[in-house]
């Protein structure tokens, strides 16, 4: 949630979000009026307790013949206080609603508008020249063993598939080396619960907008993550974290699901836009002034592990109204697939400011040991979809692919992948 309080006293800049965003500006005053309407409500509630108060002491010195009566009046005071109270609460749950329904404030320099109206910051490595017509990823797959449709719709459904072969071992190798990665640059490895209660999931934003891309089991009240950024913001849930040394980094490596109830007709040929996958994410809590900082260090990371697998890719600055609820600023790096001639997302980080801890009440002591909100960042350092990329990149005439050297070892030793069939 955004933060009532800088809201208040200047709540143009949450209506300029909203703009940015292409999202209605009036829910900032519709929140402004359910705050004060609460406040009202608590006020009206603690005056009339402490009349109820004092009138209990007046009843106790009062003569024999007047308590009656005054009993009767405490009758009236106490059902006024219940009223009352109901409608604090009512107010109350009227101003989470209304803080709920409004986005994080972007951060500036963020671009405005959908979308299509990112920037680009920075292109890195130069698409392949290939002298032949080059395969897409999924027939690649088939030919090297390595990945299977057609069984995986069979077992599970349109959208599922296995790995198998070269296919597993190159998922294992590229997700062992981004967590080596991640531990070495000081990240605590996490394997994380992909079942979360639904306070962990509306906590950290996913709820609401992005409801219908969320897996529940109605049964148990538990829903499956799309990414262990979940559970990893939930980690330290009312709790207070010491941050007096730095970031608190974790590496959450975790089988995601997504519903993809958005995508209908979009990427249905191979893995690119699938409903289960594994990931590798960077979550990070930290103090809100460093909170820029990490999210470049984030960044940073990402373009170490596209630098080792050696894929081109560029770096965009998500606009506004793609950011989603919890990002105030979003990063996505997007590598060149040859058969599409385009770039496509494969890493993306997020600078969530307070939003998630502000709803989790994760906090951390400052300098004078007094209790403050957090910030959290998120990032994306590996996934099953950068197989996509690394198998058209590194594809050659012959059918088989190179393997980057960053990846050999954790296939063995292979330097080229070759054809099955």
């Amino acid at each position: 949630m955004i933060d009532l309080r800088t809201l208040r006293e200047n709540p143009d800049v949450a209506r300029a979000s909203q703009i940015a965003r292409g999202a209605d500006p009036s829910v900032v005053d519709v929140l402004l009026s359910a705050d004060q309407a609460r406040r009202a409500a608590v006020s009206a509630a603690d005056e009339l307790r402490a009349e109820q108060k004092a009138f209990g002491r007046s009843v106790g010195q009062a003569a024999k013949e007047d308590r009656p009566a005054l009993l009767e009046r405490g009758k009236e005071l106490a059902a006024q206080v219940r009223a009352a109270e109901a409608q604090a609460n009512a107010a109350n749950d009227a101003l989470v609603a209304a803080h709920k329904a409004i986005p994080n404030v972007i951060q500036d320099g963020a671009p405005a508008g959908g979308e299509q109206d990112y920037v680009v910051l920075e292109h890195v490595g130069t698409p392949p020249t290939l002298d032949f017509t080059p395969k897409d990823h999924l027939e690649i797959g088939e030919r090297l063993g390595a990945i299977d449709m057609e069984r995986g719709a069979k077992v599970s459904g349109a959208r599922f598939y296995f790995l198998r072969g070269v296919g597993a071992q190159l998922q294992w190798a590229m997700l062992n080396l981004a967590m080596s990665k991640a531990i070495a640059n000081g990240f605590v490895p996490m394997i994380p619960p992909v079942l979360v209660k639904p306070e962990s999931m509306d906590g950290t934003g996913f709820l609401g907008e992005h409801n219908d891309e969320v897996y529940r089991l109605a049964n148990d009240d538990l829903y499956l993550v799309g990414t262990s950024e979940v559970p990893l913001a939930a980690y330290h849930a009312d709790e207070i974290i010491d941050l007096s040394a730095g970031p608190a980094r974790y590496a959450g490596w975790s089988s995601c699901f997504r519903r993809e109830a958005g995508s209908y007709g979009k990427d249905t040929r191979g893995i690119l836009r699938v409903h289960q996958f594994e990931k590798i994410e960077m979550f990070s809590y930290c103090k809100p002034e460093d909170a820029a900082a990490e999210h470049q260090r984030l960044l940073g990371f990402e373009r170490e592990m596209l630098d080792a697998v050696e894929v081109p890719y560029r770096i965009i600055d998500v606009a506004a109204g793609d950011l989603g609820t919890s990002a105030a600023r979003k990063f996505d790096c997007e590598a060149w697939v040859p058969t599409q001639q385009a770039y496509r997302e494969l890493t993306s980080t997020s600078n969530c400011t307070t939003f998630q801890a502000r709803r989790l009440s994760v906090r951390y002591r400052d300098e004078d040991g007094k209790p403050q909100i957090a910030a959290t960042l998120n990032g994306t350092l590996a996934t099953t979809r950068w197989i996509v990329a690394i198998l058209e990149n590194h594809q050659q005439a012959d059918g088989s692919v190179r393997v980057p050297k960053a990846l050999q070892p954790g296939l063995g030793g292979l330097e080229v992948l070759e054809p099955v069939r």
